[in-house]
């Protein structure tokens, strides 16, 4: 069966500087796949790379077993794949029922149903949803961006470092989100910079390396690797 979610051998980045050289990684269906490395290592080029931000010099990516290299980001969507960026994730003037809402903007069905489940998935956010965005906390808001991106049922979830700039509290209770994201079926391709507290989460995980990869493995065997703790899990990482 193929994997849900697949980049073979890719290449790319910024204009004429290449970031990524023959990355590979994939997600099976119901899985976390966590993605890990130093600063500068390829992991949100990545993202970018796939949801068709930036341009594919080489290699191919796969969804659902078709590919959709280089399409641009509003036909990835609606191929069904829903990304969340690091920062500027959310309509601050808006609602969290309008930004929910919002999400469901290429839908030409009822959503009605689906946002009663996202609100389900996030009791807080069913509590605050007549309040703007952006008075909320940054969790919270966090909280608010995946929400948008799930109103869409997306066969992957693709989420960029979903934890920065968080407290310790609400870095776990991001943590616990995902996991309960997952719980519903829905595969998660997560970037982290907190790389323990990802792969206590993370079915598999990959380690980036100067826009290559490095190590590839379980959750669990990556963090009890020599090499990664010493590189990666420093300093209650």
């Amino acid at each position: 069966m193929s994997p849900v979610l697949a980049l073979e051998g890719l290449d790319a980045g910024y204009g004429d500087s290449t970031v990524l050289r023959g990355v590979s990684l994939h997600v099976e269906a119901g899985e976390v796949v966590v993605v890990i490395g130093p600063n500068g290592a390829g992991k949100s080029t990545a993202l970018k790379a796939v949801f068709g931000l930036l341009t594919i010099s080489a290699g191919r990516v796969m969804l659902g077993g078709q590919e959709i290299t280089g399409l641009a980001p509003e036909r990835v969507v609606t191929r069904g794949l829903a990304y969340v960026p690091q920062t500027g994730n959310v309509f601050v003037n808006l609602s969290v029922a309008e930004n929910l809402e919002m999400g469901a903007y290429t839908r030409r069905d009822d959503w009605r149903p689906r946002l009663a489940e996202v609100y389900d998935m996030f009791p807080d956010l069913a509590e605050k949803r007549r309040q703007p965005a952006g008075s909320l906390s940054g969790g919270q808001r966090q909280m608010v961006a995946m929400g948008k991106a799930l109103m869409l049922e997306p066969k992957v979830l693709l989420l960029d470092e979903p934890t920065a700039g968080l407290s310790p509290k609400y870095r776990g209770e991001i943590f616990e989100t995902v996991k309960r994201i997952n719980a519903t079926g829905v595969p998660v391709l997560m970037v982290e910079q907190n790389a323990r507290q990802a792969l206590g989460i993370a079915d598999r995980a990959y380690v980036l390396v100067d826009g290559a990869n490095r190590h590839e493995g379980t959750g669990a065997a990556l963090a009890a690797d020599a090499e990664v703790a010493r590189m990666f899990l420093g300093g209650g990482a």
